[in-house]
């Protein structure tokens, strides 16, 4: 199976249960925006299958944890169906992207796949937790796979009709009805406010990724095609000392300061973390369907308070 070298680490700890060992995990290289390349796909798959290996899975991601990437599923699908490979999106995050008309262009292709993961209790702010496993086939494949027919749960001869039933079909016995809280937001909100919401998050990004620019000390890891949003607060002892030999040393030092420090002010809370060859940096997720542009002005100012001094 293969997966670009910026999935979700869900991936290797999949095949870590399944048995199939994390070997059986071929990373494939991401270009410089996160994005999966097709090309490094191809050539994996032949370098697999040269050493008497079966390639049978690809998981593309739309929506990466750090960068925000979208992969391409279009072109991905070429190899999967050249192959005979089965297709599967991780859309944990971005999935929910697909109930924007203005934005869903991210995810095209993904109507090819095998199987969708999706989250709403991501980005959409279900109730935790809120996934779905969307799937291609119409052949019952989960309770072929999963099913056991224990006759004392799973009676067949109900006087409704029993392909409802999902206890027979998922790995868990006992579980909440996590579809109601999705159903519940959707009859509330209605396609169009979750469109609303999707819609404001980027336009509020777009905001905050404008005010980063017009902002000395701040400095974009790159620009966001969704809602992550990565930079460095470039404190003042640090501003043009970019060819310091240890500049990147100290610079990755700010980061985990600033946030021990709005921590113990208990102003907010902000994720950072290294990638690649970067130095730490921040990521704000503009999600929350209650934010607002005031809220990003606090956020930049309240970083340039707790920096000053650094």
């Amino acid at each position: 199976m293969g997966s670009s070298a910026l999935c979700h680490y869900s991936i290797n700890k999949g095949a870590a249960f399944l048995g199939l060992g994390t070997d059986s995990v071929r990373v494939v290289k991401a270009d410089e925006r996160g994005k999966m390349i097709p090309e490094d796909l191809e050539r994996q798959i032949s370098l697999a299958e040269a050493e008497g290996s079966v390639p049978f899975l690809v998981s593309a991601t739309s929506g990466t944890t750090v960068l925000g990437a979208f992969d391409p599923l279009d072109a991905i699908a070429d190899v999967c169906q050249r192959h005979g490979m089965w297709f599967h999106v991780d859309a944990a995050w971005g999935g929910s992207v697909l109930l924007s008309q203005t934005h869903k262009h991210l995810l095209d292709g993904i109507q090819r796949a095998d199987s969708v993961a999706w989250n709403p209790h991501k980005l959409l702010a279900a109730g935790l937790q809120c996934s779905a496993l969307l799937l291609r086939d119409t052949s019952n494949l989960l309770k072929r796979c999963h099913g056991f027919q224990a006759s004392y749960l799973f009676q067949q001869d109900k006087f409704y009709d029993v392909t409802l039933d999902t206890g027979d079909k998922v790995v868990q016995c006992g579980r909440r009805v996590d579809c109601l809280k999705l159903w519940l937001m959707w009859k509330a909100q209605g396609g169009q406010g979750l469109e609303r919401r999707i819609d404001q998050a980027f336009a509020l990004t777009r905001y905050l990724v404008e005010e980063i620019k017009t902002r000395e000390g701040f400095e974009l890891v790159m620009e966001p095609e969704f809602v992550n949003v990565c930079f460095w607060f470039v404190p003042p002892s640090l501003r043009g000392k970019q060819e310091r030999p240890d500049y990147k040393e100290r610079l990755s030092q700010v980061a985990p300061m600033l946030k021990e420090r709005m921590v113990k002010e208990g102003s907010m809370m902000i994720g950072y973390q290294p990638h690649g060859p970067r130095a730490n940096f921040f990521r704000v997720i503009v999600a929350n369907p209650t934010l607002t542009r005031a809220d990003m002005d606090f956020l930049l100012n309240e970083l340039e308070r707790l920096g000053q001094d650094l």
